[in-house]
């Protein structure tokens, strides 16, 4: 959570075209702040909410820190043992913990979360940290959070996406995802079920892919009977949904990437674009009864999710500069914004679908207000429903929406109604207050603090119930027409001074004749309101839910800007210019799209104007752009033909299973060549890829990767290795002449501990089950199978890592963090990593470029492009480095991201 900083349309303005400066933050001590704000809490205590002795209990919870929580991550038979491990070994060591003369409060389960995958713990983080008792523990949260099996999420942020009630197959937009907590969530769900369905397509197809089955992950036969009868069987058990998530901060959108590739997913494209004019995004042509082609398809979500910039308020308890800067100026300034990202995901949405609309406010001007005004945009009641979610989540402590409130503005005065600062000049409109017709605004959600211990949060479930024509957006009514300066200027006269300061005089100026509001282009189209290069000149301040702390360093420069911490303005016609540089030559006004074809005339030639202005500016600085500009240049996304020789290469030496896809494989250059790097996607992003290549949309990521090209010593071997990201994805389609398979503790546990192990004379024998199999195994990569069995030595659950056969020993294609994970998962132990093959290469230098292991730099997993490898083996040259170098430069193969995969992978 905590999207802070500033920007018009959903955040991304910085100073002019520099977008915003990410600075590592000064934190305040919490327990040492002044928390008390006279604006923020007179605001609360008049609207009425609670009762007297509740108020006290609410604004007593407001004040106190905020609980420490996490979820584990990833498909339920990958994050079931990890929490089964929280259970069984450290809770009963945190029970007997003492700390100053008190029992400390052990982790507890979330009641309402499902299957007890979402943890509180009220013990402070520096206890946990620095108190000696705790040690195993967080060492434990350590480890399993740095290879993606735990992610630190605040409770509240976990709710809209368990509301949104996602099925198999379903099409979902994320429109405001950084930096991603609940992004992967939905991801999680966009796939759910996948194993299950997967482990049944296996088995019925063993005899024809020619291997023993043994699926990742733990999958009961209940999960199975219920995908049989509920799943999507369209693509051999593969999801065939897709999460396309988005954000209009570059940088945002790639801290965005690094938390989702902990998923490695296919199913999910990331964009950089406004979410209030998000371009619709084309679809291939479909052949109609009559034999021709249905031009101009779009796509349409089954489900949105909005979880827009807002003042934050609900977040005071673990930032503690909500204090100090809460203003009702704030959500004022967020409202037009607010209303403007939710209008556009009803717009998106298919008739049927739903809308979850969520904020860390409890202001009823950035919650019920934005809900109200949305909808009478959209046609009322009768096209957009209010869905009442009482009897989801059991347990869960929740209070309605707000039927009435009042305004506080600028200056602390509060009105109950427009009617009472309709000719007042100011930042009020019509639209935040109550509305005038029943909107059934009590099944709108409202969390507070005290009811479970959490911040403070707001949901609304909304569901479209046909297609409608959006109405424009309202001209501001918050002022009154413009005087003539002439009768200004003799009104003013007329009033004397009487020899006082002539002050007043000016004031009266501004009252007699306001400042028109700026010239909005309501709804003309997405594409060509974000590529406009004027912008409004009025910047509104935003701030996105408070980030977990593992991304406090970055989040904490996105709070807003507020009184004397607001920038110098930026030059004139750069006021809100957005962070990324505009779109690519060819990226012109699609007249066909639906959000602009209904235009009035006038609104569509301004489009085109602002189209082409966007066009011109953008092919004169592509190249600029491209070679140190503020945006870096994003390869294209070139699909690769089936039938490409390097493919053929592939499918050969791993014996791929004719049943897996592979019009799906995909490059990251402009030649489309396979050179460093393959990746895979769903058919459905491949789709929308290729479909809308050139036309402005930002894509910025999608994929998983799956192959990486390597040095090999021996001709014959296949210059293909499996990438650990890409592994879930192919590992059940591989043959069984690239399996080698494990069944005992002690086994592997001697590969985590030495990361080359010697095959060659009679070491392979020190590998006791495994050794025949890697002794004779072709040179290259392979797939290590974990198997499940019983007894002291065997494991409880399946896994599967990629295996590299060189020319004289053995590698576990895993980084030093993941071995260092699974050795305290697995074993309960830390322990010093080997590598034997320094003295063998020393002792005799000769050979040394004999046994060459795969090896990448981190930087490997940009996506700037296809990976580089950095292979050179060992030699003569490279000895005086070996023995002055880290153990994380001589050899162990060094990736960026080695993550569970929701192809049923455990590690």
């Amino acid at each position: 959570m905590g999207k802070r900083g500033g920007g018009r349309r959903g955040g991304g303005r910085g100073r002019g075209r520099g977008g915003q400066r990410m600075e590592r933050p000064q934190r305040a001590d919490y327990e040492e702040a002044v928390k008390s704000n006279k604006h923020f809490e007179d605001y609360y205590n008049q609207l009425e909410i609670f009762a007297h002795e509740e108020k006290e209990e609410f604004w007593m919870a407001l004040r106190r820190e905020l609980p420490n929580s996490f979820r584990f991550t990833g498909s339920k038979g990958q994050a079931v043992p990890v929490q089964r491990l929280l259970e069984e070994r450290y809770i009963p060591e945190i029970v007997s913990i003492e700390y100053e003369g008190a029992k400390v409060e052990p982790p507890v389960p979330v009641s309402w979360f499902p299957n007890q995958l979402a943890w509180q713990m009220t013990t402070p983080k520096n206890v946990v940290r620095k108190f000696p008792p705790f040690k195993s523990f967080q060492q434990f949260l350590v480890s399993e959070t740095s290879v993606g099996n735990i992610s630190r999420q605040e409770i509240v942020s976990m709710i809209p996406p368990l509301l949104m009630d996602i099925k198999p197959g379903m099409t979902v937009l994320d429109l405001c995802a950084a930096p991603g907590s609940k992004s992967a969530q939905l991801i999680e769900m966009v796939h759910g079920g996948e194993e299950a369905r997967i482990r049944k397509v296996i088995r019925d197809l063993k005899n024809k892919v020619g291997r023993e089955v043994s699926p990742v992950g733990e999958v009961t036969k209940e999960e199975i009977e219920e995908e049989e009868e509920h799943g999507d069987w369209s693509d051999q058990g593969r999801s065939t949904g897709l999460l396309i998530a988005n954000d209009v901060d570059y940088k945002r959108a790639h801290m965005l990437i690094h938390q989702m590739k902990r998923l490695n997913s296919p199913n999910l494209i990331v964009t950089n674009h406004d979410a209030t004019m998000y371009p619709s995004i084309k679809l291939p042509s479909e052949t109609r009864p009559d034999g021709k082609l249905a031009q101009n398809r779009y796509l349409k979500f089954d489900r949105v999710l909005a979880d827009v910039p807002c003042t934050g308020d609900g977040t005071s308890r673990k930032n503690v500069n909500v204090w100090k800067d809460w203003h009702p100026g704030n959500a004022l300034g967020l409202h037009p914004t607010q209303v403007r990202i939710l209008v556009r995901a009803l717009q998106m949405t298919k008739p049927g679908g739903r809308v979850i609309y969520s904020t860390c406010s409890m202001n009823p001007v950035e919650n019920e207000a934005v809900i109200a005004s949305a909808i009478e945009r959209c046609g009322g009641s009768s096209k957009i429903a209010i869905i009442d979610c009482k009897d989801q989540l059991p347990g869960l402590i929740r209070r309605p929406g707000l039927n009435d409130w009042n305004i506080m503005d600028r200056d602390g005065s509060l009105y109950d109604s427009w009617t009472q600062v309709q000719d007042r000049p100011g930042k009020l409109v019509e639209g935040m207050f109550p509305p005038k017709v029943s909107l059934s605004l009590d099944r709108c959600i409202r969390i507070y603090p005290h009811l479970q211990d959490t911040g403070g949060f707001f949901i609304s479930v909304l569901e479209k119930q046909s297609e409608y024509k959006a109405k424009p957006e309202s001209e501001p009514q918050r002022v009154e027409p413009k005087s003539s300066i002439i009768a200004a200027v003799n009104e003013i006269e007329a009033q004397s001074t009487n020899g006082a300061d002539p002050a007043p005089k000016i004031d009266a100026l501004d009252s007699i004749a306001p400042p028109q509001p700026s010239e909005d282009l309501g709804d003309v189209s997405a594409a060509a309101r974000q590529n406009k290069e004027n912008a409004s000149t009025e910047p509104v301040s935003s701030r996105k839910h408070q980030l977990d702390d593992q991304a406090d360093v970055y989040m904490s420069a996105k709070r807003p800007k507020f009184r004397d911490e607001i920038e110098p303005p930026a030059p004139r016609g750069e006021e809100d210019r957005q962070v990324h540089w505009p779109p690519p030559p060819g990226a012109q006004l699609d007249v066909s799209r639906p959000e602009v074809a209904d235009l009035p005339e006038a609104d569509l030639d301004r489009a085109r104007s602002a189209s082409t202005a966007a066009q011109q500016q953008s092919t004169a600085d592509y190249k600029l752009k491209r070679h140190g500009g503020q945006q870096p240049f994003e390869e294209p996304f070139k699909y690769i033909a089936p039938d490409h020789p390097e493919l053929e290469t592939i499918y050969e030496f791993y014996r791929l299973s004719p049943h897996f896809p592979r019009d799906r494989f995909m490059v990251r250059n402009a030649m489309g060549a396979p050179v460093n790097a393959i990746y895979y996607t769903s058919l459905l992003a491949r789709d929308i890829l290729t479909t809308n290549e050139g036309t402005g949309l930002k894509f910025v990521h999608s994929g998983v990767k799956v192959f990486v090209k390597q040095d090999v010593q021996k001709e014959k071997t296949c210059k293909w290795r499996i990438q650990t990201d890409g592994l879930p994805v192919v590992e059940a389609w591989v043959g069984e002449e690239r399996v080698v398979r494990l069944w005992k503790k002690t086994t592997l546990k001697g590969l985590l501990i030495e990361m080359f192990p010697k095959v060659t004379g009679d070491g392979w024998k020190e590998l006791r089950e495994i050794g025949e199999r890697v002794r004779d195994i072709d040179f290259g990569c392979c797939v290590l199978r974990v198997e499940k069995g019983e007894g002291e030595d065997a494991f409880s659950e399946r896994m599967v890592m990629p295996l590299w056969r060189s020319l004289h020993s053995l590698n576990l294609m895993l980084p030093k963090e993941e071995r260092k994970a699974m050795l305290l998962r697995l074993y309960n132990e830390i322990i010093p990593l080997q590598d034997s093959s320094k003295a063998r290469f020393l002792k005799n230098p000769d050979n040394a470029g004999n046994d060459v292991a795969p090896s990448t730099t981190s930087a490997a997993d940009g996506e700037g492009g296809d990976a580089k490898t950095d292979d050179a083996p060992y030699g003569r040259d490279d000895l005086q480095a070996i023995m002055d170098a880290t153990s994380d430069e001589d050899g162990d193969v060094q990736e960026s991201t080695v993550e569970p995969g929701l192809g049923g992978e455990v590690v």
